[in-house]
C-alpha cells in the first residue's frame, strides 16, 4: 500500500508541475482504472478576469471556412492528443515540419511530437490519408483530447 501511495504522490507532483508549466487550472490523468485529478484554485477578483473571444484556429486551414465546416473538421477525422503537454511540429527548431496541409501520410508515420514531463512522445498516424487541416501551432501547450490535425 505504501508503494502505491508513493507512486501516487509522484504522479500528483508531476501533474502539479504540468499545471504550473502550462498555466492550466485543472488536469486529470487515468491509467489502469486509477484516476488522479489535480486542480489549483486561483482566487482572482471577478472584475479582473478577462475572457477573450473564442477563435477557431482551424478556420484558415479549411476552404470555405463556414462554421459548419470548422465544426465538422474538428470532429470528423481529427487526431486528438493522447496526453497533456507541448506539441512540436518538427523534430527540432528550424527543421522542416513532419507534415503539412495537403501531405499524404501512411499509417504509422510520425505526425508531430508531444513533450510531456520532459519526454518527447512521437504521435503517429493511426491510418493512411491526406492531411486536410493542422489545428495547432508549433510549441503550443495542449490538453488531453484536444484535436491536433485532421486526416481524411
Amino acid at each position: 500500500m505504501t508503494d502505491k501511495l508513493s507512486i501516487e504522490k509522484d504522479a500528483i507532483r508531476a501533474l502539479a508541475d504540468i499545471l504550473v508549466e502550462t498555466d492550466l487550472t485543472e488536469i486529470e490523468y487515468e491509467n489502469e482504472g486509477h484516476r488522479i485529478r489535480v486542480a489549483r484554485n486561483l482566487n482572482l477578483p471577478a472584475t479582473s478576469i478577462a475572457i477573450p473571444p473564442a477563435v477557431a484556429p482551424a478556420a484558415t486551414n479549411i476552404p470555405n471556412s463556414e462554421p459548419s465546416a470548422v465544426k465538422s473538421a474538428s470532429t470528423e477525422g481529427a487526431i486528438k492528443s493522447p496526453m497533456v503537454g507541448t506539441v512540436y511540429l518538427s523534430s527540432e527548431p528550424g527543421a522542416a515540419p513532419f507534415v503539412k496541409v495537403g501531405d499524404t501520410v501512411a499509417q504509422g508515420q510520425t505526425l508531430l511530437i508531444i513533450e510531456a514531463m520532459k519526454v518527447m512522445n512521437p504521435i503517429k498516424a493511426p491510418r493512411a490519408g491526406k492531411i486536410t487541416s493542422i489545428l495547432i501551432k508549433d510549441a503550443q501547450p495542449i490538453e488531453f483530447g484536444e484535436p491536433l490535425l485532421v486526416i481524411e
